[in-house]
């Protein structure tokens, strides 16, 4: 029977050979483009995001452009994704902080970027893991189901317990990695 340590050992070589250099697949090109990307991209997939992304920010280039742009016309950019309505608001109060209280510059810790409408712990690892590669396993549903699916966590831990455990098990070096091998 192995140990924990070299089941992860194996699971982690394992998933090497199918997905050696797992990357986001969120486009984006500043730090405010990754994090409102994100945040768009709860309860629907990446691809979907990246069409409206690629519209949005080809459409208002700057924060200030997005700022002064209509919820309207933001709502219909985004109206393919699910729940647009919310994201649109989220997305504008998102813009409009990150102006006025952070000079336009995405903080890196996550308890200012909880702070941010439609952000939760999720978005904020995602952001700090991608962008500022600072070590994060953020938990979506498919990081969760897979660490159960493995036995690496118990079958009724919380996102917040799931994302403990696989932190403390997993190397630091490792954890962004995995957290994209995971999805």
């Amino acid at each position: 029977m192995m140990t924990k340590k070299e089941k992860l050992n194996y699971i982690f070589d394992y998933l090497d050979s199918l997905f050696p250099d797992p990357k986001c697949e969120l486009n984006y090109s500043k730090d405010y483009e990754l994090l409102i990307a994100v945040m768009l991209s709860a309860q629907t997939t990446d691809k979907s995001v990246n069409k409206v992304t690629d519209i949005l920010f080809t459409k208002y280039k700057t924060l200030e452009e997005l700022d002064n742009a209509s919820l309207e016309d933001i709502s219909n950019i985004i109206k393919s994704i699910g729940l647009y309505k919310n994201k649109a608001i989220n997305l504008k109060g998102i813009v409009h902080k990150l102006i006025l209280e952070y000079g336009g510059i995405v903080p890196l810790s996550k308890e200012e970027l909880v702070k941010f409408p439609g952000v939760g712990i999720k978005t904020a690892g995602v952001v700090r893991a991608e962008f500022f590669k600072i070590p994060e396993f953020p938990v979506d549903t498919h990081v969760e189901r897979v660490s159960k699916r493995l036995g690496l966590v118990n079958p009724n831990d919380s996102i917040l317990e799931v994302e403990e455990k696989l932190k403390k098990i997993t190397p630091k070096e490792r954890q962004i990695k995995a957290h994209h091998q995971f999805i």
